[in-house]
């Protein structure tokens, strides 16, 4: 079996604590090289991968013929730019999310992909969950009849690092664009719905949203039914998300940070049934993302996470940001 040379543009620390160790365990790849003007950020990344190369600049790394694939941890606001230029340097790119900050801006990385022939995936590591996976087959399934109602939370709470990327306007951040594209996108994969109407209410400290409410009607195959989602910067963890069917109801325990937040359970519950919980105690979301780009790159498979589904998601973000304002009082 062929193994995939990955490159990373920078060390976020990320990429360093989760990303890189993937590739380098994944099956199918190797960590061969990592891009930084600091030399001195390096050392955590060969820690773990003592052979990694290490390149001054972004653009050298590109510029390496070795280097097949690309994974891009930078911030928000330089996804879209630097993965052109890695796709003009004629490499695979994986870049984290948002892969782009507005919807409009996803068809010129679409296009990029179609020219070229090759793989440009934003790195949506939850669709490659067995959790997420069963969900979804539970769902298409009808095992809790037609969705009637879903809700989905994330939020963690980063007030004591001004400095964050994720506190900065300047680098996108925000808790809609870090996590939103969780709490949004997830439901959207797992029943095939996109928003027909929506509210918000964001709250915002800096120039970012800390806190975003949502309240939308969604419509898939098999009907609309009620949304209701909840991000935050600045209250303690918490990550659910719940299926509400006509015949019962799914809830994930640790839908998102997996394994970190706590164990990846699904739980089903049917009135008049037992109670049925099915655990992913062993799943490596990271690795199996980095396995499955491999497989499309090797076999032609279908990867599950496309831009078209990226664009999905940020355009239902750019209706919640545009849909700002006031809860009406009593």
């Amino acid at each position: 079996m062929s193994v995939v040379n990955w490159g990373i543009l920078g060390a976020a620390s990320f990429a360093r604590q989760h990303m890189a160790r993937a590739i380098h365990e994944a099956e199918g790849a190797r960590l061969f090289a990592l891009a930084t003007p600091h030399p001195e950020k390096a050392e955590g990344f060969r820690a773990f991968c003592p052979d990694l190369k290490v390149h001054d600049s972004y653009e050298g790394l590109l510029a390496d013929p070795a280097v097949e694939a690309v994974y891009i941890p930078l911030p928000n606001t330089l996804h879209v730019d630097w993965t052109l230029k890695a796709v003009a340097a004629g490499k695979h790119v994986l870049c984290e999310k948002p892969v782009a900050m507005r919807a409009d801006a996803i068809d010129g990385l679409i296009a990029a992909r179609d020219g070229s022939g090759l793989l440009v995936a934003e790195a949506y590591m939850i669709v490659h969950h067995p959790q997420w996976q069963r969900t979804r087959a539970l769902v298409a399934e009808g095992a809790i009849g037609r969705v009637l109602h879903a809700d989905a939370h994330f939020s963690y709470d980063n007030r004591t690092d001004p400095g964050n990327i994720r506190n900065r306007p300047d680098t996108g951040g925000g808790s809609i664009p870090d996590i939103g594209v969780y709490t949004f996108g997830s439901v959207r994969w797992a029943t095939g719905a996109e928003p027909v109407a929506l509210r918000s209410r964001i709250v915002r400290e800096g120039g970012v949203d800390v806190f975003a409410q949502v309240i939308a009607e969604m419509e898939g195959p098999e009907g609309r039914f009620s949304y209701h989602a909840m991000t935050s910067m600045r209250l303690p963890p918490r990550q659910e998300v719940v299926f509400q069917g006509e015949r019962g109801l799914l809830r994930l325990t640790a839908p998102f940070n997996a394994g970190l937040f706590g164990e990846a359970q699904v739980h089903m519950l049917r009135p008049g049934r037992p109670d049925h919980v099915e655990r992913f105690p062993g799943a490596r979301q990271y690795r199996n993302q980095v396995e499955a780009f491999g497989r499309t790159l090797r076999t032609g498979a279908p990867y599950p996470w496309s831009l078209e589904d990226a664009k999905g998601t940020q355009a239902m973000i750019d209706r919640i940001l545009a849909a700002a304002g006031p809860l009406a009082a009593a």
